[in-house]
């Protein structure tokens, strides 16, 4: 009833548009019109039936009534132009050719002006009103400033101020457009470049800050960050175009999030070789261990796309398999996904599973990882790391698999930790069978990755959350850091430049002060460090050391075709002296701690032990 009677309401204003005109066009041109067809009341009526019928089929053809009015914008205004020139053109052209005579050009000029205005003119007047007075925002609505007065800024300020669900206020912009500085958009002043961010914040009370730039480089977000961090707003972000096509919510102004700390990284996009990928990849089946994991299920996501013929999810943990199962198979139907619970520990199992499936690519991923907790558990570090290496890499060697990839770490360089000499042992295993095998063993060494299980950012979310303290170990910690997505990209295109033996070292940007990234995780979530968010210092754990290393001395670096992927020269390994080694270390997993970090010290020489504990 309410949609029936807006529109008849509607309908009947234009008509009436039509008409008020017409006569307004009458009385302004009576002089002109004593003689001819429209002298007379009967010739002026009939004008007005042609005018009225030209009036009623233009608004019923581009369905005029079915606009709502609080709405009104560009679309419909000429959608108004459109409809007044039938409802004047069509009785003045017929008139002056059956009246013999042309008409007063004039009358269809007021005639269609009268017209516009009237139809146009209330439209906008409900449109201004309920922009100013009908808005039902929180009382305690949050100050924006948006960074950007382009077409994504001002799509974002204009959902703010027309949504009475958002409950933030946006008070102008920031644009580095010189042109724009001084002018208003949307009625929001546009204060001045990014200089002005720090003084505008502070002067106009400013509660969160939006970057409402999806288009520009990781680089610039990334100093645009910077900048705002000095100030006591809250940051958000528009996400980059992808991501906005992608979003399934229309309203702009929901599509704003959190700055993150991926966004203080700086780095752009990576350029992929989506043919050499597809290469060694598609139509193969591949082998993922430690699928339920960070890294693994990452892998997981990246490598389904490259349609291999089939795709295994080798983990530990059945939940964790199971969670990443149901993802994949809702991601990618089609795609034959094969889940395997095992142990890498177990010789028996791992070779069963490559004689039933038979992989061509590995990417093995299982580990622990957790350097302090293998501190105290050295015997399970060197069974899951280097036996459970030993076992899938000499499976892969013995079922003639195409490529072996290795997923390592920084702290495998020059290692203070159980866990970095494992995987210094694993890597140098794996360049030893390299030297006797078809299959192509390689191993890519990175950094820590933002938001992985046992990670420091989900750490000190979770302390921010309670309201503090933030715990970092020493003022001088710094560590190297990459996404996960970012990380998982280039590991699989590292494979692909696999010939075999190498250590492939990933680009990590420049290191990361964990005390500052603490500090912008605190200000990121709205508050002041020190002030509102206490941070503390609670000592070096066991294991660790002030900075990582990418490189062995031994090794040397060399570039490869990919930008942010470099390969450390293979270092000469004598397999039978590397296994005897190996099988001592076997025999020392029941003796106490010390024991086992000498027999590792034998096999690493780099290793220096530096845990508190013995």
């Amino acid at each position: 009833m309410r949609f029936l009677f807006r529109t008849k309401l509607s309908m009947t204003w234009d008509m009436l548009a039509v008409l008020i005109s017409l006569a307004a066009a009458y009385g302004m041109m009576h002089a002109s019109l004593e003689s001819g067809p429209l002298s007379g009341w009967l010739g002026k009526a009939m004008y007005g039936a042609a005018a009225a019928a030209g009036g009623y089929w233009s608004i019923v053809k581009l369905r005029l009534h079915r606009h709502i009015w609080q709405y009104t914008g560009v679309e419909e205004l000429l959608s108004i132009i459109k409809a007044a020139i039938p409802s004047a053109v069509i009785p003045f052209l017929v008139f002056s050719l059956v009246g013999g005579g042309m008409l007063p050009a004039m009358l269809l000029v007021h005639h269609l002006i009268g017209i516009m205005l009237l139809m146009a003119g209330p439209r906008l007047a409900w449109r201004v009103f309920c922009d100013k007075y009908s808005s039902r925002k929180p009382v305690h609505s949050h100050r924006a400033l948006i960074i950007g007065a382009g077409s994504c800024g001002t799509l974002i300020a204009k959902d703010m101020l027309q949504n009475d669900a958002v409950s933030i206020i946006p008070v102008g912009f920031i644009d580095d457009d010189p042109y724009k500085h001084q002018m208003h958009v949307l009625g929001l002043p546009v204060f001045g470049g990014r200089d002005h961010i720090a003084c505008v914040a502070e002067s106009q009370h400013i509660d969160e800050i939006i970057i409402a730039m999806p288009s520009v480089s990781k680089t610039q977000i990334s100093a645009l960050v910077n900048l705002c961090k000095t100030t006591k707003a809250k940051l958000k972000i528009v996400p980059d175009l992808q991501d906005m096509m992608s979003s399934s919510n229309r309203n702009a102004a929901s599509r704003v999030r959190d700055v993150q700390v991926e966004d203080l990284l700086g780095r752009d996009p990576i350029r992929t070789d989506l043919e050499h990928i597809a290469g060694y990849v598609q139509d193969k089946v591949v082998l993922v261990t430690g699928a339920g994991g960070s890294i693994g299920s990452e892998l997981c996501r990246q490598i389904a796309p490259f349609e291999p013929s089939k795709l295994l999810l080798l983990g530990h943990g059945e939940n964790s398999i199971y969670t990443i199962e149901m993802e994949m198979r809702a991601t990618f139907p089609d795609l034959p996904i094969e889940t395997v619970i095992a142990d890498v520990q177990d010789r028996a199992r791992i070779d069963a599973v490559f004689a039933a499936h038979r992989p061509q690519v590995v990417f093995h991923a299982a580990a622990h990882k957790h350097v302090p907790l293998m501190e105290r558990n050295p015997a399970e570090a060197i069974k899951n790391n280097v036996f459970g290496t030993k076992n899938v890499s000499e499976c892969a060697d013995l079922y003639g698999a195409d490529r072996f990839v290795l997923i390592s770490t920084d702290k495998a360089v020059n290692p203070t930790s159980v866990m970095g000499t494992t995987k210094r042992i694993a890597e140098m295993f794996i360049q030893s069978l390299d030297k006797h095998s078809k299959t192509k063993f390689t191993a890519v060494r990175f950094g820590n990755v933002l938001g992985s299980r046992g990670s420091v950012i989900p750490r000190f979310k979770d302390q921010i959350m309670k309201g503090g303290p933030v715990t970092v170990t020493h003022p001088e910690m710094v560590r190297y850091f990459m996404t996960i997505p970012e990380a998982v990209q280039l590991v699989i295109q590292a494979g692909s430049f696999a010939k075999g033996g190498e250590v492939f070292i990933l680009d990590m940007g420049k290191p990361v002060k964990i005390y500052d990234l603490a500090v912008d995780l605190i200000r990121l979530s709205g508050y002041e460090p020190h002030l509102d968010i206490d941070i503390q210092f609670s000592g070096i754990r066991e294991g660790e050391k002030l900075y990582e290393e990418l490189l062995t001395s031994e090794e040397g670096l060399t570039s490869t075709v990919h930008n942010r992927i470099f390969i450390g020269k293979p270092v000469q390994l004598n397999r039978t002296e590397l296994e005897f080694e190996i099988r001592k270390l076997d025999k020392v997993l029941a003796l106490q701690p010390d024991e086992i970090r000498a027999v590792l010290k034998h096999l690493v020489p780099s290793y220096s032990n530096v845990s508190a504990t013995g």
